[in-house]
This record gives C-alpha cells, sequence and structure tokens, in this order.
C-alpha cells in the first residue's frame, strides 16, 4: 500500500470510530475486508489511526474538522507533509482537497493541544497538579512496551538474553530488574521462545512496580483478575495459594494457559463464588482508564461524566465486597488504572471513614513521568 492508500484506510476507520464504533473493533473490520494488505501496511495504518486518536482535538484544530479527513489532513500539516502528495484522488487515495479544506484549520488552543477532553480537564489538573500538563503531552505519544520477568522461570539476565538470541533487545529497569522494557523486536514477542516457554509476559511497569508493594507471601485473592496478570505476577514472587475471580469469566479464559506456560498454579473462582479469608486481597477495580488512554485512546472520547459518576459507585461496592474476603491482620490493596483524586484518594479516604478496622499503609500514584501508565496502589491492613 502506498502513504496515500494508508491513509485513505486509517480515514474511513476513524470516521467509523468517531461514530461510536470501538477502535478495536473498526480496525479488525478494515483488516477482514481488506486481505490484500500486508502485516506491514496493517501495522502502518494502526499506527496511523491510534497516533490520531491521541491527537485527535490538536489534530482536528490543524485539519479543520472531527472526521478522518480532517485528522488525516491535521496530521500532514503537523508533520509538514505537502497535503497534495496524500490526497490525490488517485486509486485506493482519499480525493483531492476541497478550496474549503485548503483554507480551513488553525493551531491548535492551549486547551486543545492537551488533547484531552475539555470536561474532565478540571479533575485532571486537580489531581496532578503542576504535573498535569506534562502528563497529558506524555499520554499524546505511544506508551512503551514492557514486560515482567517470570521469575518463577528465569532471572532478568537470563529472560533479556533469550529475548536477544530473536532480536528482541530489552533493558531493566534501575529500580525493578524484573522490569523490561522492549526498545526493539516488540511485534516479534508472541513468537519468540522466552514467550512460549514462559520466561516473560506483558505487563506494564506501573502494576509492576504496585505488585512489588504487596506482602509476596501467604493465600492471595485477585478479586478482579480480568486476564490475571496481576495474580501471575504475585504467584510468581512466592504469594499462594492465588485465586483469581472475576464477575465476567469471560476475561479469564486465557488464564489457565498462561499460569500453564508459567509453570504456576492459579485457582479461578467462578463468579460471585467466593468464600473463606485471605492474607492478601487485590482489588483492582474498574475504572476510567485514564492513566491508559495512550494505548486505548478512543476510550477517553467515549467516557462520559454519567459514566465515571456511575463507576464511582461500582468502585465502592466493589472495596467493600473485597474487604469482607480479608482475613484479621491481612492486607487490601486497592488499585485503578486512573490519574483522577475521585478515583483513588477520595475512594481511600470513604472507606477507610466506615471501616475503621482497616488502616493505611502506603499510597502510589504512577504516571509517565515516574513509571509508564497512570496507575495507583493504596494499601491496607486490617487490624
Amino acid at each position: 500500500m502506498t502513504p496515500a492508500a494508508r491513509a485513505d484506510a486509517a480515514i474511513a476507520i476513524l470516521d467509523r470510530i468517531l461514530a461510536g464504533q470501538p477502535a478495536e473493533a473498526a480496525l479488525l473490520r478494515w483488516s477482514r475486508a481488506s486481505r490484500f494488505a500486508g502485516s506491514g501496511d496493517r501495522a502502518a495504518v494502526r499506527d496511523l489511526v491510534f497516533d490520531s486518536l491521541r491527537r485527535l482535538r490538536s489534530r482536528a484544530a490543524l485539519g479543520g474538522a472531527r472526521s478522518g479527513r480532517g485528522l488525516m489532513l491535521g496530521l500532514c500539516r503537523e508533520e509538514g507533509t505537502d497535503p497534495d502528495t496524500i490526497f490525490t484522488g488517485d486509486r485506493h487515495a482519499p480525493p483531492p482537497l476541497s478550496e474549503t479544506e485548503r483554507a480551513g484549520g488553525q493551531p491548535p488552543d492551549a486547551e486543545a493541544a492537551l488533547d484531552l477532553p475539555g470536561w474532565i480537564l478540571p479533575a485532571w489538573r486537580a489531581a496532578l497538579g503542576r504535573d498535569a500538563e506534562a502528563v497529558a503531552l506524555a499520554m499524546r505519544d505511544r506508551a512503551p512496551v514492557w514486560l515482567r520477568v517470570n521469575l518463577h522461570r528465569a532471572e532478568p539476565a537470563a529472560a533479556a538474553a533469550a529475548l536477544a538470541e530473536e532480536d528482541i533487545a530489552a533493558e531493566s529497569h534501575a529500580e525493578l530488574p524484573s522490569a523490561l522494557r522492549v526498545t526493539r523486536g516488540a511485534r516479534r514477542l508472541s513468537g519468540s521462545r522466552a514467550w512460549r516457554e514462559g520466561l516473560v509476559e506483558l505487563q506494564d511497569l506501573s502494576p509492576q512496580m504496585a505488585c512489588a508493594q504487596l506482602p509476596a507471601h501467604g493465600s492471595l485473592l485477585d478479586f478482579c483478575a480480568g486476564g490475571g496478570g496481576k495474580a501471575l505476577a504475585l504467584a510468581a514472587r512466592g504469594a499462594g495459594p492465588v485465586t483469581a475471580h472475576d464477575i465476567d469469566a469471560g476475561r479469564m479464559t486465557d488464564l489457565p494457559a498462561r499460569a500453564g506456560r508459567a509453570g504456576l498454579r492459579i485457582r479461578i473462582a467462578a463468579p460471585g463464588k467466593v468464600t473463606g479469608r485471605f492474607d492478601t486481597v487485590v482489588a483492582d477495580v474498574p475504572c476510567s482508564g485514564s492513566g491508559t488512554w495512550r494505548r486505548t485512546p478512543d476510550a477517553k472520547w467515549r467516557l462520559t461524566p454519567g459514566d465515571l459518576q456511575r463507576l464511582l459507585g461500582l468502585q465502592a461496592g466493589i472495596l467493600d465486597q473485597a474487604a469482607g474476603f480479608v482475613a484479621p491482620g491481612g492486607h487490601l490493596a486497592y488499585m485503578t488504572c486512573s490519574l483522577l483524586t475521585a478515583e483513588n484518594e477520595d475512594q481511600l479516604a470513604a472507606f477507610l471513614a466506615h471501616n475503621p478496622q482497616f488502616e493505611e499503609i502506603l499510597q502510589r500514584r504512577y504516571s509517565p513521568l515516574t513509571a509508564s501508565d497512570g496507575f495507583y496502589l493504596a494499601l491496607m491492613r486490617r487490624r
């Protein structure tokens, strides 16, 4: 595919996303209908789509329209590319620019340049203070790829060496050596020996750092397990027995295979069927995902104030429920992938106010300025 053809594909996909279709579904629909596109073309189109969603407001301003064409025109102007080399009207290329499109567009104002929904900005600034702008700008770029070394299988140096055998370069984090940042060859990961033999798992640095703060011994319940990444991480560090639970069992479909590859045992509890008490309970609750918007940039444009309010009620209910499974003297870890105070510090304060049997041990907020994704951890102990 030519650059113009890739832009034309991105325009069609972006229009579907802006009409309400999730990004992954829109990309999958295009891919299935475009068998001619090779893996390089699919990756390039995906990059065009996701980069434009990360910078939707600023590129729409530059391009003069919040549409697929407006975003691609904004990209041309942002990068200094002559748009007439893309909007040629040739076969598989976007139609030529109209006079209105040529005359439209302007540099984004200070707010649009942050590429966040306008309604979220007051809460964003209140939560992040002087770092608000820097974090917003970091969210406009692609997130790095981080791996967690499965310490049950290998030491960090051995895992990095296994990756290097297949030209996948990775560097250990200075404070957490078992976290590897992939600097080359990320698209070869799923076919690598290190991956097949369970030496490494995909996991962002921020949740890895949060998990490193938790007790690595005794029984553990991952109450909102999702894919089970935290259950696997804590089992590899020595916690056990480990139970994974999620109200949507479908999210844990791949967990048995992942645990088998990692050489770990994870008990899976049916939805709503958790029993007993545990030394540590992890509640990584549903949230706005504001800390991961550079990975799922379409989500930040779908979130509404009403959605956020519903999430706050859900989070409080899950935290109360999870607390009931903590053994005396045990720990409760509340986690979100959000940067917003309402989902983090405010939830902790409200929980402690009506649960005096729990005491705060620590709080941590992670961001692209300090780790990688935006993430929050509050660790409590039951008296």
